[in-house]
Formats: structure tokens, C-alpha cells, sequence
């Protein structure tokens, strides 16, 4: 998979090299692309933003240099496209394996009030949010995506049946893990876990993560249960 990132701050990607995620692209699991906005701009200082029309707080990223840049790295459109925004479609497990199986994205951070709506008419499959929230701008919401969706892709876990036990995978959020020691500050280790029967093991996972979905997020129980 190959993913485009537009952004005028392109130092915040440096996050991308650490981890889980930075092993993977050096393993060319996958390719990664930050690319800054700005080095697209006619303008003789390089600037990416002016005044909104009709008055308003902050300014807007102007229509050009997105444009230009898009059309630069995808002039055939064969990426999906996608911009961040809090107005688009809640991002999700199940999204994340949607945009999993695509070749190519192009993820559009905007910054300062949002940009020029005629960027969304002319270029954007769909716009993205992460939340009910608003950010300062899309770079942080894009990165979330990054690491979601490369989860999906085969080599960047270290096994292959990592991404099928965790919470959301089966509906319901993850049961609890523990390491050695088995005992610390008078806390022990459910002993179930420590007799090898994995068995019994399995049917204490199960019964532990529909409790905890049903404690914190009854929402996704009930779903759970009505679609079992």
C-alpha cells in the first residue's frame, strides 16, 4: 500500500518513524509519502492560506497550491482521497479495514479554519473525521489513520493473527493481559492463566472482554448481542 500525506507541516510525521510502524516501513511493508503543501505555492512567499470571504476569524488554505499538489501526484485520480475534517465520516475498526484493502490514499491535512470548499468539489473522494472534536489541524488525525489502517497489512505486526485478537476485531472490546511477575503489591495474576489450560484460558478471555464491554461501552454489547 502506498499512502500520500498532504500537509503543510511535514516535520509532526517524524512520529511515523518510531515503532511498531517505523519498523514496517523500513521493511517496505509499506510506503509512506509526506509531502509539504507549500513547495506547490505560486506565491512569491510560499504562503498556503488568506482571508475568508465574507469576514470571519483565522484564515483559509487557498485553492492553488492543494490543487497543483494533488494533480502533481495522482493527475489520473487512481488514489482514494480523503480529507480530514470533523464533518466527515467518523473514522472506525471496521473503516480502517475498508481503507486497508485500497492501493493508494491520499490523506489531505487542512490547517487553520479548514480549506477552500472547492478543493472538497474538485478533489476529495470523502472527507474523514477521528472524533467530535476539533483539532488545530488534520496532521495528528492523519497519523491515527496511518496507524489504524497499516495494522491491516500483511508484515507489519509481527504475527499475522496479531491484528485478529484485539479489541473491535470480534465486536467487543479486549479482554485483560498480564506479564511477570504473577504477583505485584499484593495484586496477583488470575490463576486461570497460570495452569496452561487454554481452554479454560479462552473461555476466561471471552467471558472477561464481554464484561468489560458491557461495563463501558454497552452501545457495543448490545450490537455484539444482536448480531451474534
Amino acid at each position: 500500500m502506498r499512502i500520500d500525506i498532504l500537509t503543510i507541516f511535514p516535520e509532526m510525521f517524524s512520529a511515523l518513524d518510531s515503532g511498531v510502524l517505523g519498523k514496517a516501513l523500513q521493511r517496505e511493508c509499506l510506503t509512506v509519502n509526506v509531502i509539504n503543501i507549500r513547495d506547490y505555492s505560486t506565491d512569491k512567499h510560499k504562503r498556503t492560506d488568506d482571508y475568508p470571504f465574507g469576514g470571519g476569524l483565522g484564515m483559509v488554505m487557498t485553492v492553488q497550491p492543494i490543487y497543483d499538489c494533488i494533480n502533481a501526484i495522482d493527475p489520473n485520480h487512481n488514489a482514494k482521497r480523503i480529507y480530514m475534517s470533523p464533518r466527515g465520516r467518523t473514522f472506525s475498526h471496521e473503516i480502517s479495514l475498508e481503507l486497508s484493502k485500497e492501493e493508494w490514499l491520499i490523506l489531505l491535512c487542512g490547517s487553520y479554519e479548514g480549506i477552500d470548499e472547492r478543493i472538497i468539489e474538485l478533489c476529495i473522494d470523502e472527507e474523514m473525521s477521528i472524533g467530535d472534536y476539533v483539532l488545530t489541524g488534520g496532521e495528528l488525525a492523519a497519523m491515527v489513520i496511518v496507524n489504524a489502517v497499516s495494522r491491516h497489512i500483511d508484515g507489519v505486526l509481527g504475527s499475522k493473527d496479531s491484528d485478529l485478537d484485539e479489541s473491535f476485531s470480534t465486536g467487543l472490546l479486549e479482554y485483560p493481559q498480564y506479564t511477570r511477575p504473577a504477583e505485584y503489591m499484593g495484586l496477583a495474576v488470575p490463576e486461570v492463566l497460570l495452569n496452561g489450560n487454554h481452554a479454560k484460558i479462552n473461555e476466561w478471555r471471552q467471558n472477561m472482554s464481554e464484561q468489560i464491554t458491557k461495563e463501558r461501552r454497552p452501545d457495543l454489547y448490545k450490537l455484539y448481542k444482536e448480531t451474534k
